[in-house]
């Protein structure tokens, strides 16, 4: 959530800014909610005026009573007073709520480092790492090793579920559990995570907190008669960990990483990417999420993202970091970086984790604040998150990746000791 007093004092540059995003996003309720708020702080100014006149009229009439006098005239008053407090009243909830309706359904402002753009193939280049492989052989989609190879079953997943769920078997289901594991140790031991393992259903507040709703509910699986929603990703359990909290500013930057499995609708993705493991409606992640001070977010993006990289590196997968532009940096984030993946059966690098910095935009939303000391005046934190990394599609770069020309797969040497010792399978 954006703060009203920025809007009210920016008018224009906040405009110009979710214009310059792309997406199709109705400009006229930034001078609705302007407006409104205006009205809310009239309403303030005149209720309080009308208290003030009720509290004098009332302490006159103890002294008209000892006089003698009557008091009926000031009751009718003081009772026209109430009643146009009332009413303002009312008038201040209704405001209120759309107020609230509005600036819920604001995205956030990009960073002015944010590149321009529109869509993905406006994203900037960072930095790469290593080579896509130059293979001797025809090499095979990933879904084709796996079937191939009895790793991965998509028919049974198919059967007992619906399209786009997969069965993992004997050394797939342990790559997978390797790769999380291996993921987890990583981060906690070297990168300096603390581990989380949150609940993989959350309630309305959270997934409104994170930004998940309003605007994307019928992306969301929810429970079918509760308030509870499927997590989309562990960011949404994690960061509301802190809703409605002040935390300590000497305990900043918190560092959590989270395993969980995720849940998504993939809406509009029909035909993109969906043989394999690239777009499931349940896959398996690692994230990484950041409390961090705002004089400290940007330096604390860079660092995420080299800990998302460092897995990548220590698998030896080709990769690349991107700058996403503003048309492509979805509702929540300011800035945002993609790591994404060489696949050759796209012949393409493919997205494997984002990083963003959300500035205050979600510790608006969760109230999450932190105080640097007693007397000081709490402050939103600012939030940070990142996969790292998407566990099924590094399966799939595994395989792809690693495959030979016998129809085996290597095991890259950091997974052998999680995988029994084996080099290949």
């Amino acid at each position: 959530m954006l703060d009203l007093k920025r809007i009210r004092n920016n008018i224009e540059e906040i405009k110009k800014a979710l214009n310059d995003r792309g997406e199709n996003f109705d400009i006229s309720v930034i001078d609705e909610v302007v407006a409104l708020d205006k009205r809310r702080r009239d309403i303030l100014v005149e209720v309080e005026e009308l208290k003030n006149k009720r509290n004098t009229q009332s302490s006159q009439i103890p002294k008209l009573k000892k006089e003698g006098l009557p008091v009926n005239n000031i009751m009718a008053e003081m009772k026209e007073l109430a009643d146009k407090i009332k009413n303002f009243d009312v008038e201040l909830s209704e405001t209120d709520e759309r107020i609230k309706y509005i600036m819920l359904r604001i995205p956030n402002i990009p960073n002015p480092e944010v590149p321009s753009g529109n869509t993905d193939e406006d994203n900037v280049e960072v930095r790469k790492f290593g080579e896509p492989r130059k293979f001797e052989f025809e090499p095979k989609e990933h879904w084709t090793l796996g079937t191939e190879k009895g790793i991965l079953d998509f028919e049974a997943g198919g059967k007992v579920t619906g399209s786009r769920f997969t069965v993992y078997k004997g050394l797939g289901a342990r790559l997978e559990r390797a790769i999380i594991n291996f993921f987890l140790n990583k981060h906690i031991d070297e990168n300096g995570y603390i581990e989380i393992l949150p609940p993989f259903m959350v309630n309305r507040n959270s997934m409104t907190g994170t930004g998940q709703l309003p605007k994307f509910e019928e992306d969301a699986f929810k429970v079918s008669d509760t308030d509870y929603f499927l997590i989309p990703t562990a960011e949404v359990p994690v960061t509301n960990l802190f809703r409605d909290e002040i935390i300590e500013g000497d305990k900043l930057p918190i560092k959590y990483a989270a395993y969980s499995a995720c849940f998504r609708s993939e809406a509009g993705s029909a035909g993109r990417d969906t043989r394999g493991l690239v777009r499931q409606h349940q896959f398996n992640k690692v994230e990484l999420v950041k409390f961090v001070k705002p004089e400290d977010s940007y330096k604390e993006l860079e660092s995420l993202v080299n800990d998302a990289e460092s897995v990548l590196k220590a698998l030896g997968l080709p990769y690349r970091v991107v700058k996403i532009c503003k048309g492509d940096l979805g509702f929540t984030a300011a800035f945002k970086y993609d790591l994404e993946v060489w696949m050759p059966s796209y012949n393409r690098y493919v997205e494997i984790s984002s990083c963003s910095n959300f500035e205050d935009f979600q510790a608006r939303r969760a109230n999450i604040k932190y105080k640097d000391n007693a007397k000081s005046k709490p402050n939103f934190v600012h939030t940070l998150n990142g996969s790292g990394v998407a566990i099924g599609r590094t399966v799939a770069a595994i395989l792809e990746n690693y495959q030979n020309a016998d129809g085996t797969i290597t095991i890259p040497e950091v997974l052998r000791p999680y995988m029994g010792g084996r080099e290949v399978m």
